[in-house]
């Protein structure tokens, strides 16, 4: 996919076929907001392009998972509020979800997602 913008898609982990709400920020202003503010998410965020992500002034613990360029987890960590993150070096985009969804999808390092906006699957 060679332009991203904010909008709602559909996430898809490994070979499951289940449909998980996801929204995407590719703008600044949606990337910088990202889940603050908010006392949950239903799914999970997409941010790109980000490498890294902070928790300061969350109101919830969320899972976050480091994604290459082809969509491949390389690594997934979960952070309480307040948390600074460290940037991933290969890191193209970053998940985010409340702590505990991602484990429950089956989304671990090594797995690769994809993303469906409109009906075109990315990557």
């Amino acid at each position: 996919m060679a332009h991203w913008q904010d909008g709602r898609a559909v996430l898809r982990v490994g070979a499951d076929l289940t449909e998980i709400p996801l929204e995407v920020a590719a703008s600044y202003g949606a990337r910088t907001r990202g889940l603050l503010g908010r006392d949950g998410i239903d799914g999970a965020m997409l941010l790109t392009p980000a490498a890294s992500v902070h928790t300061f002034r969350m109101r919830f613990a969320i899972d976050v998972a480091y994604l290459d360029r082809a969509f491949g987890v390389l690594a997934v960590v979960t952070m309480a509020p307040g948390r600074l993150g460290l940037p991933r070096l290969r890191s193209r985009h970053v998940l985010e979800s409340a702590a505990g969804a991602m484990a429950g999808w089956g989304l671990r390092a090594g797995t690769t997602v994809a993303v469906d906006t409109a009906g075109r699957l990315a990557p």
